[in-house]
């Protein structure tokens, strides 16, 4: 059976790190953990887990701190988590078959990541992230920000979930300062950085630049599909917000020449139909996004909902509009077979109950 290393980066993560290592202490052979210059009880609560803690000073690079990690780890394999995150008891069972029964020549595990949730705690935003990582010198992480180590060798697929669970707000503005010191030191942004940096500028309002970024992105023959696709989404939600609607509709249409559809992308196109009062449009595009596969293996950014709870929620909303009532009550039906407890779907039933 395989031995791993769980390696941590953190930072003041006092009320955090006790729940994550509480949550998979026991189930790894090792904990490394090291602080990037803590002025909290983090090390000392650390130090009750592991003697492993290590000062490490901080350069504004999360590769640099996650690659020095993984420097002292002597197990057969890395596993990464951030101190907000835990794993939860129900997958704790198949964290251990899967160490039981993995293949020695395994490289590298991916598992589900969930970092959002809905009113009634189902995720509603996940992906793919590398969490097994064979130690050796070969893996190691890339990106000052948004980290990555580029799969290679023998990957496998699993299901078990790491939840992203953190308390409070975190600093919001560390992201895009990185990059904004990387541009004012000269240093290239490759294109994952690009994009990351684009979408880091949408969620400071600075939409004019963001645009200017991801459509530079966007016309580069490099970059992985799934971020060009999600540039489109990007993008077109700054066209929006700056009263541009054409321009963020054929945005939403140019994500269509990188691949297949994508749900997500199909009801952010069925939406500006529904909300310029083209329901026939709209409804095509809702249905097809219930038609479209969800592919978890991709390791794009996944929103579940986008599959079947909110194009049945806007069908439910189209056909009202267009008078066939009993339609409309019966995709509000299927909506609330996804989320019984949605207060959009219990709202619209009342209001069909009162018919």
């Amino acid at each position: 059976m395989p031995t791993i290393s769980l390696c941590m980066i953190v930072k003041n993560e006092e009320m955090h790190i006790a729940r994550c290592l509480d949550s998979v202490a026991e189930l790894v052979e090792e904990i490394i953990i090291v602080d990037t210059g803590s002025t909290d009880r983090t090390v000392e609560i650390a130090s009750s887990y592991t003697t492993n803690v290590y000062s490490y000073p901080w350069k504004d690079d999360f590769s640099d701190a996650r690659n020095y990690s993984f420097s002292k780890a002597s197990m057969d394999y890395c596993m990464w988590m951030d101190a907000d995150d835990i794993l939860k008891e129900v997958e704790k069972d198949k964290f251990l078959q899967l160490k039981q029964s993995l293949s020695p020549d395994i490289d590298i595990v991916m598992m589900k990541y969930n970092t959002s949730f809905d009113e009634g705690g189902k995720p509603s935003f996940s992906y793919f992230r590398e969490r097994w990582i064979r130690n050796c010198a070969q893996y190691r992480w890339i990106g000052a920000v948004h980290e990555v180590i580029p799969p290679n060798g023998k990957v496998i697929y699993s299901d078990i979930a790491i939840c992203h669970k953190k308390i409070g707000s975190g600093d919001s503005d560390r992201n895009l300062k990185i990059y904004c010191k990387m541009i004012a030191d000269g240093r290239f942004l490759e294109p994952r950085q690009q994009y990351y940096y684009g979408r880091e500028l949408y969620y400071h309002k600075q939409y004019e630049e963001a645009v200017s970024v991801l459509e530079q992105f966007l016309l580069s023959a490099e970059g992985w599909i799934e971020n060009k696709i999600e540039a489109c989404s990007i993008c077109a939600n700054c066209y929006f917000r700056l009263g541009q609607e054409h321009l963020a509709l054929n945005t939403l249409l140019r994500s269509m020449s990188f691949d297949l559809p994508r749900a997500e992308l199909c009801c952010e196109i069925g939406k500006y139909f529904l909300e310029h009062g083209n329901y026939h449009i709209a409804i095509y595009w809702y249905e097809t996004a219930l038609n479209t596969p969800k592919n978890e293996f991709s390791c794009g950014f996944i929103l579940p909902d986008c599959y079947d709870y909110i194009p049945f929620l806007q069908l439910c909303v189209c056909y009202d509009r267009l008078g066939d009532r009993q339609k409309a009550k019966e995709y509000n039906e299927k909506a609330g077979a996804c989320k019984p407890y949605s207060q959009s779907y219990l709202y619209n039933k009342q209001y069909f109950d009162g018919l």
